[in-house]
């Protein structure tokens, strides 16, 4: 079965390839590589012993959208592609309502036009905004977004809702995702992300192998354990693995299947630093800053329904997570650039 990837060569898509060749599915990858990078494709080949088929382009491009569905009897659609900073949403609010939310209207519609109505959308956490319960639950609402990019994800939701009446015939799940770090085992496969970076976990690796000077933690003035902002951190490759649960266990099934991806666990920023401190084997110095527009105080999941319906859960703690982090940045100390 061919699965198309957008993103696929990101972060969260290039683990999804790894896991969906292990499950028997075959990826067709769709990435304009503006934060990836193309040397990804010889680490999933030296993981899987096996090439990828990839296309280097994006999801606006509607001919080689239509291109792709023509040469490939694609099933179903996994859909990463899209721009992923908070702080960068609130400078930049109109390329991610162009990238992201128009972005999946021109792949739906072409989808549509190729008859394939099977799409797996990495929404986020942030749909919830500031929550008005913890733990998140799937029926907590959702809308009231603190940022752009929370509000760009939000809107694909609703558009993919409103599709999904409109032809009922549609699969469309929605994975909410909390805050996804780690790396492959391996250490072959990790987060890169294109100059700086904007979550928590790939800076706290670039101070700890030498890149960088220090971390800014955002705030220490929140109403949280220790004053950080807490997050519900989940290893890669646990989300990865809650892709292809999804594939099989309601892609082919009509209906709006909404599912929370994280640990249920909630942990701080400076508890993060001190974990990663074990994993490295050294202090990681950080610097307190002002809290960030946009960010919130506190966020996990109840991730059960998922574990009901997908028969999935995740694996995998925060020392698990901090280790192969460590593995993969310091086999690359500058990312896949080496």
């Amino acid at each position: 079965m061919k699965v198309l990837v957008t993103g696929g060569l990101g972060y969260i898509g290039s683990h999804t390839c790894v896991q969906l060749i292990a499950a028997g599915y075959t990826p067709v990858v769709l990435d304009n590589l503006h934060n990836s990078k193309l040397g990804v494709v010889s680490h999933l080949k030296k993981i899987l012993d096996q090439d990828v088929q990839y296309y280097v382009g994006d999801i606006r491009d509607r001919q080689l959208l239509q291109s792709i569905f023509a040469e490939h009897d694609i099933k179903a659609v996994i859909h990463f592609a899209g721009l992923k900073a908070v702080g960068e949403s609130v400078e930049k609010p109109l390329e991610y309502y162009e990238n992201n939310v128009y972005g999946t209207l021109a792949l739906v519609q072409e989808m549509k036009a190729a008859g394939i109505k099977s799409i797996i959308f990495s929404s986020s956490a942030t749909v919830y905004g500031d929550p008005e319960e913890i733990p998140i639950r799937e029926t907590t609402a959702t809308g009231a977004t603190t940022n752009p990019y929370g509000r760009s994800k939000y809107m694909v939701e609703e558009c993919l809702k409103d599709l999904h009446i409109a032809d009922p015939d549609w699969s469309i799940t929605l994975l909410r995702y909390f805050n996804p770090v780690g790396s492959h085992p391996s250490g072959l496969l990790g987060e890169d992300p294109q100059g700086i970076p904007n979550n928590l976990m790939p800076f706290i690796a670039q101070v700890a192998v030498g890149r960088r000077e220090q971390l800014a933690v955002f705030g220490n003035d929140y109403p949280t354990k220790d004053g950080t902002g807490v997050r519900d951190y989940i290893h890669v490759m646990d989300l990865a693995d809650g892709h292809i649960a999804a594939l099989q266990h309601v892609s082919d099934k009509a209906g709006v299947h909404i599912y929370n991806l994280g640990t249920g666990t909630g942990t701080s920023v400076l508890e993060m630093v001190a974990a990663f401190s074990d994993a490295c084997g050294h202090p990681i110095k950080y610097q307190i800053c002002e809290r960030r527009p946009g960010d919130i105080a506190e966020c996990w999941a109840d991730p059960s329904k998922a574990k009901a319906d997908l028969k999935w859960q995740a694996q995998y703690g925060i020392a698990e997570m901090t280790a192969d982090t460590w593995r993969w940045q310091s086999n690359y100390p500058n990312g896949f650039s080496d």
